[in-house]
Formats: C-alpha cells, sequence, structure tokens
C-alpha cells in the first residue's frame, strides 16, 4: 500500500501524520511541489514483459509527461528480488542530494521509498506499482529500494546522461526509519 509518513526532523525524528489515501498524499506532497499520481496497472505488463514494451504499454502518459516537462529520454530500472550485491547500490541513494533535473518515476512493479526534505520536514513516500512521483530539480531527498530490492521503474530525464546526483553530506538521511520493504 502507498503510504506518506512525515516526520519532523529538527532534532531527534518525530512522526508527525501518516496517511495512505492517494488524494491527501497527492495534496500533501503538491505543498512542497512534488507531483503523486497514480496511474493504474496495464494487463499487457508482467515480471517478465521487456523493457521496450513496458514503454510501449505507457507510451501516451510517457509523451504527456516529456511534453509538459521536456524530459528527452526514458528508461526502465528493474531490481529482481535475491539480486546478488544490492547493498553498494542501496547505499549509492541512501545518502541526501540533488538532481539539477526533476527526478520522474513511475512503479510498474514492486515498491521502494522516496524521503523527500523541506527544511526540518522529511516526507516518507511508500510508492507502490501504479504510482508517479515526480520530484523537482534540487530538491533535496534520498531513495530507498528496501534490503531485498524487487521493483521495475520508468524514469524520464532532461538530461541524456541520465541521474546525476549532487550529495549534501548531510547525514540527515541516517535519523529517519529506513524503509524496510
Amino acid at each position: 500500500m502507498s503510504e506518506l509518513t512525515i516526520y519532523d526532523a529538527s532534532d531527534d525524528v518525530r512522526r508527525l501524520e501518516q496517511t495512505s489515501t492517494p488524494v491527501l498524499i497527492k495534496r500533501l506532497l503538491s505543498e512542497i511541489g512534488v507531483q503523486y499520481d497514480v496511474w493504474g496497472l496495464r494487463d499487457s505488463v508482467t515480471p517478465e514483459t521487456a523493457d521496450d514494451d513496458i514503454l510501449a504499454a505507457y507510451a501516451p502518459e510517457i509523451a504527456r509527461l516529456k511534453a509538459e516537462g521536456g524530459y528527452v529520454t526514458g528508461d526502465i530500472l528493474r531490481l529482481k528480488p535475491g539480486t546478488a550485491d544490492t547493498a553498494p547500490l542501496r547505499a549509492k541513494f541512501l545518502s541526501e542530494h540533488t538532481h539539477g533535473e526533476d527526478e520522474v518515476r513511475f512503479f510498474t512493479e514492486g515498491a521502494a521509498a522516496f524521503y523527500l526534505r523541506s527544511e526540518n520536514t522529511i516526507y516518507r513516500m511508500v510508492l507502490n506499482a501504479g504510482d508517479l512521483l515526480s520530484v523537482p530539480a534540487l530538491t533535496r531527498h534520498w531513495f530507498d529500494m528496501g534490503p531485498n530490492p524487487g521493483f521495475t521503474t520508468i524514469r524520464l530525464f532532461n538530461n541524456p546522461e541520465g541521474w546525476v546526483a549532487k550529495y549534501t553530506g548531510d547525514p540527515i538521511a541516517e535519523r529517519v526509519p529506513y524503509f524496510e520493504g
């Protein structure tokens, strides 16, 4: 189930609010400039579906987002449960960072969590298959795929180089509960 948890992280991390209501999630995230939507799933997309076929299945939605956001490229990131040596990959995303472009993700399978920071407030958004999240450029955030990741996500980019992070050096991510999947 998709779920938004909001934490006060000024001193000790303290949970302020938690909801799994999509309309409320959308409203709360929009207050910090983050877009959340539920696209739903296509019957034609299964865990065995090839990357190009996943992109084709969501072509109308992808085209709309590309037109609205100026995204020039898209791809699929897929991690299967039980994949060996995912700990270093998880660690790479667990540090707070920003990007010079929006970070757009649509999950077609599995779950993971984005942590979005606005001053001393942390928004932990657990995304599931069918969820779209668009994090504006320069938003402080981090991503947690859990200890045994299993997900497939469509990623859209303005920059043809793809994912480029600028780490903040702030250890705040260590103070907020991890996503255990």
